[in-house]
């Protein structure tokens, strides 16, 4: 796969100017001689972070499912949120893993859609699962009596629910709306599909970036805007409370800030590397588009495991009883 120049070129049947989900569109990336000599170099370690994403992320989730102290909101919230990157990683991961080994870099124009279908809906949804978050640590903190009657289950249900049929909704619209438009240019630059999909247009098409903004708006600046002015109260009531109070709001609230500055980082580097695409080196795009589908689903389990208190027990006992179930044989072997 050529990695160095990391171009998808489409290799297109028909009239260019009326490509659409309908024309057999391919994507190709013609592989570089000295790269193609070390794919299987790349499939390990690829398929190494993708293994680790999956096995950090699920052992979490299990967690939090198996042990009846953590079915709190907050944990339950954290379960969603890993269970998206757990679908943010299957998005990507199983076709790029295929397209390392294979000679030509292929995908359909419809499933490509769909790829950006589902990676914009899975990044609406970490916005709206981490706005819930903030909303129930709000809670938590600013309102503590009220606290069980606000959160109940019909509440957590609504937020889990709206977390991913608002996106999935939105970017089907958009979609749609790229189903229709017309196709000139034959090279996509990226190793999957993203907005990246706006410069083969012939015509940029003003509704597509209307829109397109609009759901920016929707799915990522107000849920943004939301978790900002949330943990803003928290700070002002903390600040006036006691010292345990302002204790429990580093310890529960730390956690989700690094996790949303993580992220927003990750969708502005991907919002940046589409219009600074020509003036962008092969070399930097690729490694910040590595960055973000690597560093992303790798860090929230971590981030997650070390910093909630309860979360870090579970793991300990985990772990131990791993370890000694490996070395029983050895201790009857040797009777220690």
């Amino acid at each position: 796969m050529r990695f160095h120049d990391a171009n998808l070129l489409l290799n297109f049947r028909g009239t260019p100017s009326h490509a659409s989900w309908r024309s057999s569109i391919d994507f190709t990336c013609k592989p570089d001689a000295l790269v193609a000599s070390i794919a299987y170099l790349y499939f390990v370690v690829i398929s190494t972070l993708y293994i680790l994403i999956l096995c950090f992320n699920s052992t979490i989730v299990c967690l939090i499912w198996t042990h009846k102290n953590l079915h709190e909101p907050m944990y339950i919230f954290i379960a969603a949120l890993l269970i998206n990157s757990v679908l943010y990683s299957m998005i990507i991961y199983p076709k790029l893993l295929s397209d390392v080994l294979s000679e030509k870099q292929m995908i359909s124009y419809p499933l490509c859609l769909f790829q950006g279908f589902l990676y914009y809906t899975s990044a609406g949804s970490e916005f709206l699962l981490l706005a819930a978050m903030a909303y129930d640590r709000y809670v938590s903190i600013c309102k503590p009596l009220q606290y069980p009657v606000i959160m109940n289950r019909i509440t957590i249900y609504v937020c889990l629910i709206l977390a991913w049929l608002i996106p999935a909704f939105e970017t089907s619209v958009l979609g749609v709306l790229y189903s229709n438009v017309k196709l000139c240019s034959f090279s996509l630059t990226g190793i999957f599909c993203n907005n990246s999909l706006y410069k083969l247009q012939c015509v940029p098409s003003v509704a597509i970036s209307i829109y397109g903004m609009v759901m920016l708006i929707n799915i990522a600046l107000l849920p943004l805007l939301f978790i900002l002015f949330t943990y803003i109260r928290i700070i002002r009531i903390s600040y006036h409370c006691c010292r345990e109070v302002r204790k429990k709001a580093v310890k529960t609230c730390l956690p989700h800030l690094l996790v949303l500055i993580n992220f927003s980082c990750f969708i502005f580097l991907d919002i940046i590397i589409v219009r600074l695409d020509s003036d962008l080196s092969k070399t930097l795009r690729l490694t910040l588009t590595f960055q973000s589908i690597v560093f992303h689903p790798l860090l929230n389990p971590i981030i997650y495991g070390l910093k909630m208190n309860e979360i870090f027990k579970h793991i300990k006992i985990l772990l131990s009883s791993l370890i000694t179930l490996v070395l029983l044989p050895y201790y009857q072997m040797y009777g220690i």
